[in-house]
């Protein structure tokens, strides 16, 4: 095989060694370093000293940034390779160590690089995931307090739809304080709520202990802890977009999808896609969107699908579920797949289209125009006029059909 590369370096990263490789013309030398900054350093001036123009290291876990920020630094080029990718390269896997067998690939142009941001895009992917763990832990707080009034026999859930809404939240205060009496607790009920005293009043008669009190004290200041962390890193993250607000409004014009999913998704393709995902489809694939494809001899057979960007899939398959009693073209299309595939295949399907819309609107400057909740139906409108009167026939009835003038 023909070398495209006169001078590359391969790299097997741990958490706390590298073992780096470099071939060039005067012949191929190993190292290995710790992982400390320090010695990074050196690993980068050992990378010049030989004059590599390109390295290649796997992407296992985290550990290829702080590599990849001194390789930016110093303008040089890089590619984190998928593991997976790797292993499906024919070639000797078991002789050669890792860094030198990189070093090799690399070498002789057979090594696709995977998606890596710019720092700018990394930084806010970092910002957004720790967002979205942190609404998640909220959620989980929520339900901690339900469990723990459960134990004490206070069927507020049972009365209110959000348990954590304002008037709710005055009420678990002031149980937490020490009021017991249901009358006082149920007037701290506000607006609409009002109209439901009575029942209040039955649903917070329990018995409250000095611990379930200390519990839900403990809770609380968690949760009004966790509210201020999510209002902190929406300004952060607001602040970072802003340059990119246009995008931002065509895919907040997509159903179900909101402000804080719309920087999501932004932070985790980028605003460039066209450069790294070429059409709709690579990008679909590349958040494992799609099915699995396992097919032989013309037959084919069950696969899972393969793996991608979880925190992209699960945001997306999030909003899907949103849409499902929606009166639109997305809605249509979960109702739809639901009939046939059920909840989370459907979920599915309509993530896939909001990826496959969300491309088109980013890379075509547009908004979102919908189709209509009718679209389905007038694609198949032939089929639903011979399915009707062939339903009404088999019920005594003559049928004769005429069009509207």
């Amino acid at each position: 095989m023909d070398i495209l590369i006169e001078r590359a370096c391969g790299m097997d990263v741990h958490k706390d060694s590298i073992t780096a490789c470099t071939m060039t013309p005067e012949g191929k030398e190993i190292q290995t370093f710790s992982t400390k900054t320090v010695f990074l350093l050196q690993l980068i001036d050992w990378i010049k000293k030989h004059g590599c123009t390109h390295v290649a290291m796997e992407s296992t876990g985290v550990f290829w940034k702080p590599i990849v920020n001194l390789l930016e630094a110093e303008d040089i080029d890089f590619l984190v390779v998928n593991a997976q990718h790797m292993k499906a390269l024919p070639g000797r896997k078991t002789d050669v160590k890792d860094a030198e067998w990189i070093a090799q690939l690399l070498r002789h142009g057979l090594l696709k690089a995977s998606f890596i941001p710019n720092r700018y895009q990394r930084e806010l992917r970092e910002l957004v995931r720790y967002r979205r763990s942190i609404i998640e832990e909220r959620a989980r707080q929520h339900n901690r307090i339900q469990k723990v009034l459960e134990g004490a026999n206070i069927k507020l859930g049972s009365v209110v739809s959000d348990i954590m809404g304002v008037s709710s939240k005055d009420m678990l205060h002031a149980i937490a304080e020490g009021e017991e009496d249901p009358e006082k607790l149920a007037s701290f009920a506000r607006r609409t709520m009002k109209k439901k005293k009575d029942e209040l009043e039955l649903a917070l008669r329990g018995y409250v202990n000095p611990h379930q009190r200390m519990m839900l004290k403990t809770i609380l200041g968690h949760i009004d802890f966790l509210t201020e962390q999510i209002e902190r890193l929406d300004q952060e993250v607001a602040q970072r977009v802003i340059s990119d607000q246009e995008d931002i409004e065509r895919l907040d014009s997509i159903p179900g999808i909101a402000t804080r999913m719309a920087e999501q998704i932004l932070a985790e393709i980028g605003t460039n896609i066209k450069e790294q995902f070429p059409s709709a489809a690579h990008l679909c694939s590349w958040a494992a969107l799609v099915p699995g494809h396992n097919e032989s001899a013309g037959k084919r057979k069950s696969s899972k699908g393969k793996k991608g960007n979880k925190y992209l899939k699960s945001a997306l398959t999030e909003a899907a579920h949103s849409v499902g009693a929606s009166k639109n073209y997305l809605g249509a299309m979960y109702r739809r797949t639901l009939a046939r595939k059920g909840r989370k295949r459907a979920a599915v399907v309509v993530a896939h289209a909001m990826l496959r819309i969300a491309y088109y609107l980013l890379t075509r400057k547009e908004m979102y125009v919908d189709l209509g909740e009718d679209y389905f139906d007038k694609q198949k409108l032939g089929a639903i006029v011979r399915n009707s009167v062939r339903r009404l026939e088999t019920l005594g009835y003559n049928v004769t059909i005429s069009e509207v003038s």
